[in-house]
């Protein structure tokens, strides 16, 4: 069962690679969300460059009515976030991204393995199984991020969306290889 979950894994992180890449690289999906360009984008860079010195979220509010409170109502609220690296580290980030979906390829598909008879049994309970990993990405990860400078609701939709498709699709890979031991068919 080791040989198949290897090459489940293997094949799901594929299908995860070139599903992502098609999705946010093909058709820009994650440059049309995070991406977006400002149109004074030079004086909002000096402004951030000179005022934001640590890496972590910040949060720009828009100012109270009073001192004692509260935010007024309908005014927008605007998060920055900085890691601390610049276009430098894209390679090395990228390198460490590949492995993490490896990773997790590799435990979703033992996590398959371990799973019970019923679920092995069929080809569609494995991939059921995959979308349900997905299912979880989207819920937990993605919807999470909804909220107040954060992503909309719309947004968050997307990227749920995008996590479960590309987990279904490693899942029709992954149920391919990770199978029952024994040498029943596979009805589907």
């Amino acid at each position: 069962m080791v040989k198949k979950i290897i090459a489940g894994g293997l094949l799901g992180w594929v299908v995860l690679i070139v599903s992502i890449f098609l999705s946010n690289g093909v058709f820009g999906l994650n440059s049309a969300i995070d991406m977006k360009r400002l149109v004074n984008e030079e004086w909002v860079y000096a402004v951030l460059k000179e005022s934001v010195k640590q890496p972590g979220g910040y949060s720009v509010n828009p100012p109270m009515e009073s001192p004692r409170g509260p935010f007024p109502d309908d005014e927008p609220v605007f998060s920055i976030h900085y890691s601390g690296m610049g276009h430098e580290a894209a390679g090395r980030i990228f390198i460490v991204n590949l492995a993490i979906a490896l990773a997790a390829s590799l435990i979703a598909a033992w996590m398959l393995a371990v799973t019970g008879e019923r679920v092995l049994s069929r080809y569609w309970r494995r991939v059921l199984f995959f979308a349900a990993i997905g299912l979880l990405f989207a819920l937990f990860g993605d919807m999470m991020r909804y909220g107040i400078g954060a992503y909309s609701l719309n947004h968050a939709l997307i990227f749920a969306a995008q996590d479960l498709a590309c987990w279904t699709l490693a899942g029709l890979a992954v149920a391919c290889c990770v199978k029952p031991e024994t040498g029943a068919a596979d009805p589907a």
